[in-house]
C-alpha cells in the first residue's frame, strides 16, 4: 500500500479558512469540517495567523519578510568581508613592491 500523499493548501485557502473562524464566528471544528481539513491543522493556522498576521503562510521555500531581510544582510556582510580581505592582500602586495 503506497503512503498517503500529504495535501498542500495554498496561502489564500488558509487565510480564507482562518477568516471563517475569526470573522464569521465559526468554531474551529465547524470550519475544519466544512472545509475537509483536520481540526488540529485549522487550530494551527488560526494561531499562526493571529501571531503573524499578514506575514503568516509565506509559502514553500519563502521566508517571512524579516527573515528574508536577515538572510540578505548576512549574505551582503559575507561578501563585504571577502572584498575587504582581498583589498588588504592587495594593499600589502603593493606596499612590498
Amino acid at each position: 500500500m503506497p503512503p498517503k500523499k500529504r495535501t498542500v493548501y495554498s496561502r489564500d485557502f488558509k487565510i480564507e479558512a482562518v477568516k471563517l473562524v475569526t470573522d464569521q464566528n465559526y468554531s474551529i471544528a465547524e470550519a475544519a469540517d466544512s472545509l475537509g481539513v483536520s481540526a488540529s491543522a485549522m487550530r494551527a493556522w488560526v494561531g499562526k495567523y493571529q501571531s503573524e498576521g499578514q506575514n503568516a503562510f509565506p509559502g514553500h521555500g519563502k521566508l517571512p519578510p524579516d527573515q528574508e531581510e536577515l538572510r540578505r544582510l548576512r549574505e551582503e556582510n559575507r561578501r563585504l568581508k571577502m572584498e575587504r580581505e582581498i583589498l588588504k592582500k592587495a594593499t600589502a602586495f603593493f606596499a612590498n613592491q
